[in-house]
């Protein structure tokens, strides 16, 4: 009975699994069970009308997946895409959804010791997108919320009546 106890207790000390990645000098995290595959970098087919941060689409295996370049959503400066360019496929709200990052760093499971809460940046990205800020060692994650930034409004990826 006490050791049932204390493995319900050690999994809900956990915060869970996070695939890391960097965009410039910062390092981010997303949850890995919405990462679907991890690719290197395709040419997109530009669409009309869309923002600036939505590269455009790709083909993937018969579907069509939009490809938002992160970089320019949080209003960082733009870079040459390159051989480390990577395109992480996430799947949000039952939508296939590629982003853009400079590098796909590893792995990491983080316990709720390890998970801080997030500052009041100000800046690109909305502390509502925001789960926390991860704490490894030397290192600090930031912690999207990745389903509700690719379902929000402002990213018009995902219809309303499905991200409700």
């Amino acid at each position: 009975m006490i050791n049932a106890a204390r493995n319900t207790q050690d999994a809900s000390e956990m915060a869970g699994e996070f695939l890391t990645f960097t965009l410039g000098s910062e390092e981010y995290g997303v949850e890995i069970l919405k990462v679907q595959e991890i690719r290197g970098y395709d040419s997109v087919t530009r669409l009309p009308g869309a923002p600036d941060f939505i590269k455009g689409a790709i083909n993937l295996r018969g579907t069509i997946v939009p490809v938002v370049d992160m970089r320019l959503k949080f209003e960082l400066p733009q870079v040459t895409y390159d051989d480390t360019t990577v395109m992480i496929v996430l799947n949000v709200a039952d939508r296939i959804v590629g982003v853009v990052v400079d590098s796909v760093s590893d792995v990491i499971a983080l316990n709720a010791s390890q998970v801080r809460p997030t500052p009041d940046l100000g800046g690109a990205i909305d502390r509502k997108f925001l789960t926390g800020i991860g704490v490894v060692e030397d290192r600090m994650l930031v912690l999207l919320d990745i389903e509700r930034l690719m379902t929000s409004a402002e990213m018009g990826l995902v219809d309303e009546a499905i991200a409700a």
